[in-house]
């Protein structure tokens, strides 16, 4: 069960695709986060969302908002996947442990050893304000993310 409304964000400390550590926590007070899970690079529904992330980049990654993509992706597999696909925002990998953060924001699906596609829209405060979750075959949309992001 994902987390919810209302709840702290729960923090977590990944490396992203350039091997660089990234800490939710550092945002606070600073950002509102649009985290976005996703099951694997590579994958037909995950790239077309993501692609869809970066054609809007500029409400997603600015000074008010930060961008964090999490799957379940090594860092290397990351890098090449967004170099193919000129992703410019930090490509989080929850490889290990294994769906830690995945596991925390309740969207880690034992069974098939990924995230399913969940996307959290975070305050400054480090309030959860927003989510959607979906299973692994359906694509969400990115007008939520902007409806839920000008709410803040």
């Amino acid at each position: 069960m994902a987390i919810e409304i209302g709840a702290e964000a729960p923090d977590f400390e990944l490396k992203d695709n350039h091997g660089r550590t990234v800490r939710l926590s550092a945002l606070r007070g600073e950002k509102n986060v649009l985290l976005f899970f996703y099951p694997f690079a590579f994958t037909g529904v995950c790239t077309g969302e993501l692609r869809a992330l970066r054609d809007h980049l500029d409400a997603f990654v600015n000074d008010d908002t930060q961008l964090l993509a999490v799957s379940n992706d090594s860092i290397h597999t990351l890098r090449v996947f967004g170099e193919q696909e000129g992703l410019e925002f930090p490509l989080l990998s929850d490889f290990w442990k294994h769906g830690e953060a995945s596991r925390a924001y309740g969207v880690f699906d034992e069974e098939k050893g990924c995230a399913v596609r969940g996307t959290f829209v975070i305050d400054k405060a480090g309030v959860v304000r927003w989510s959607v979750v979906n299973a692994l075959p359906d694509a969400r949309d990115v007008e939520d993310y902007l409806k839920a992001l000008s709410a803040l």
